[in-house]
């Protein structure tokens, strides 16, 4: 599925699953620093933080709930994708989680990539390949920490739970149904086939209305 964008895998949905045609994607929209970067498919790895206020845990709990989160990021079958609420209302995005790193920690821990609505920094020094959708880019990491992970979060319009199928790019991110996923890849040929003459036509030479009507048509034909 990653050698389709993310918004044919929404047309592709739309056609087989026509139920969730307004829901299981994200409806607001994020940065992506790194838009050249091909679609990523994985299990979520899901996240809530927070960075304005400081975390209630003495630093021994903290250390041990951190190395608590690395082991969750990092098991689990197939590749992952971290998806990370950030709950601070009104200023979400205060604090960044992500930066050098921590995008070079999950690179290295087997994950391709983040989708946030939290902030993240360090661009330059962003683990080279490791994808990120995220709220805004901010330069502090404040006093952020993670609240819980493994639970549910919506992000960007876009509800999420721990190891729901994820596939994302710079337009944004959908979660694909398990039951769904093996007869994704047919429905985008066949919407990428419906949208072939009405594009031809369109980027011809000698494009008239009469085409258009006829392209459109033929499009409306293919099943």
């Amino acid at each position: 599925m990653a050698r389709y964008d993310t918004p044919t895998i929404c047309n592709a949905m739309e056609v087989i699953a026509p139920e969730r045609r307004l829901i299981g994607y994200t409806t607001k929209p994020l940065l992506c620093p790194f838009p050249d970067l091909p679609p990523m498919v994985g299990y979520a790895r899901t996240v809530a933080i927070r960075s304005v206020l400081k975390s209630g845990l003495p630093a021994e709990e903290q250390a041990r709930r951190r190395i608590e989160y690395y082991e969750y990021v990092g098991t689990g079958f197939g590749p992952r994708i971290s998806v990370i609420q950030d709950i601070d209302g009104a200023d979400v995005g205060y604090g960044a989680f992500w930066g050098e790193v921590q995008s070079n920690v999950h690179k290295a821990l087997g994950v391709l990539g983040v989708v946030t609505d939290g902030s993240i920094r360090d661009i330059p020094q962003w683990a080279p390949g490791f994808q990120a959708l995220a709220g805004s880019i901010g330069p502090s990491h404040a006093w952020v920490h993670a609240e819980s992970f493994g639970g549910e979060v919506r992000v960007a319009g876009m509800t999420v739970k721990s190891d729901d199928l994820v596939h994302a790019d710079r337009h944004g991110a959908i979660v694909i149904p398990y039951e769904l996923a093996a007869r994704l890849p047919d429905a985008c040929e066949l919407c990428g086939r419906r949208e072939t003459p009405i594009l031809e036509v369109a980027r011809s030479k000698d494009f008239s209305l009469e085409k258009l009507k006829d392209a459109l048509k033929r499009a409306a034909e293919i099943h």
